[in-house]
C-alpha cells in the first residue's frame, strides 16, 4: 500500500486511518463470504447440526476471515484505498471548504 499512499497530500495519520478502514472493510467482506460458504456445507458424521454447530461455524468463519485478512487479504483493501484517499483529499481541498453552504434553519419563508 506504500505505493498507493506515496503521492498523497494527506497527513500520515489520515493515511493510516484510511488504510485501517480499508482493511476493516475487507475483513467484514471476508467474514460475510466465509459465513455464506459455511452455510452451504452439509453436516456430516458426528457433527450433525444444531445450535452448537451453528455457533462453532460462525466462530470458524470469523477466524478464517481474520487469518486471510492478516495474511494480506484478497486485494480488496488495496483496491478500495485509492478511492478513499481521493475522496478524503477532495473533502479537504480548498474548493470543497470554500463552497457556500447554508444550514437548514427551520422555517425558510
Amino acid at each position: 500500500m506504500d505505493a498507493i499512499t506515496a503521492n498523497s497530500s494527506l497527513p500520515p495519520q489520515t493515511l493510516s486511518r484510511l488504510q485501517g478502514q480499508a482493511r476493516e472493510l475487507e475483513g467484514v467482506f471476508l467474514n460475510t463470504l466465509m459465513k455464506e460458504m459455511f452455510a452451504t456445507a452439509k453436516p456430516q458424521g458426528e457433527i450433525n447440526g444444531g445450535f452448537g454447530e451453528e455457533t462453532w461455524r460462525g466462530m470458524q468463519a470469523e477466524q478464517l476471515a481474520n487469518t486471510i485478512a492478516d495474511s494480506g487479504g484478497i486485494g480488496l483493501a488495496e483496491s478500495i484505498l485509492p478511492e478513499l484517499i481521493r475522496a478524503q483529499e477532495a473533502a479537504m481541498s480548498p474548493a470543497a471548504n470554500s463552497a457556500s453552504f447554508t444550514p437548514y434553519s427551520g422555517d425558510n419563508r
